[in-house]
């Protein structure tokens, strides 16, 4: 149960991160191609990145093309409504863009924050709590590293509403719930929590601080 239950949410967060991909790349104005490789490396860089670190290798992609096949689909139905609505996107494109991806990047880092503390917590590094942690946090955030860094842009968890400190903060909670708790309301403990800071931030515009140049 516990697993078809973690399928279930990659499977929803493969979804969120493949349509926030593959928004930044028809922002960026790419062609299919772009569109495609952005929302995978998206989908799935930060859970690929999390087992060449804990030695699982074949990465989870290779070994079950399911995520890749599904963030391929979510691509193209993303480029195909964008291009059949040209006129709509492009008028309404700036006002939606950052509501939407803020959205899906959200949900996004949420499943696979506590899908990377699972993954940690059934590997035979599961009693290094730090090593657990981080992977959740690589699990989240990867993948919109490197989609930003093919974009050529900024990475989003360096300027936007407490990112990566969300992500931290719930990985943590699953850990420590996991130890007490037990896995599902773990895992639910660090998805709400990652939603709530997030949302929050974004209400209250919270930001970390930064030097700015006067």
């Amino acid at each position: 149960m516990a697993l078809s239950f973690m399928f279930c949410m990659d499977i929803l967060g493969t979804i969120a991160f493949a349509i926030s991909g593959a928004m930044v790349a028809i922002k960026k104005e790419m062609d299919i191609f772009g569109v495609n490789i952005l929302a995978i490396i998206t989908a799935v860089g930060g859970g690929m990145l999390r087992d060449v670190l804990i030695g699982d290798v074949p990465p989870e992609m290779f070994q079950n093309p399911i995520y890749t096949l599904v963030a391929v689909i979510i691509a193209n139905s993303v480029f195909v409504y964008a291009y059949w609505n040209k006129k709509n996107v492009k008028s309404s494109y700036v006002n939606l863009y950052e509501k939407t991806l803020f959205l899906f990047d959200t949900l996004g880092l949420a499943v696979f924050t506590v899908d990377g503390v699972n993954a940690g917590m059934h590997s035979e590094f599961d009693s290094n709590m730090f090593l657990v942690v981080f992977l959740g946090v690589i699990t989240g955030v990867g993948g919109g590293v490197l989609r930003d860094t093919m974009a050529n842009e900024l990475p989003y968890i360096f300027v936007k509403h407490i990112y990566a400190c969300a992500s931290i903060l719930g990985a943590v909670v699953t850990v420590y719930c996991w130890k007490y708790l037990g896995e599902n309301p773990a895992i639910f403990a660090g998805f709400f929590v990652i939603i709530v800071i997030r949302l929050l931030a974004a209400h209250y515009k919270w930001d970390l601080p930064r030097v700015v140049k006067k």
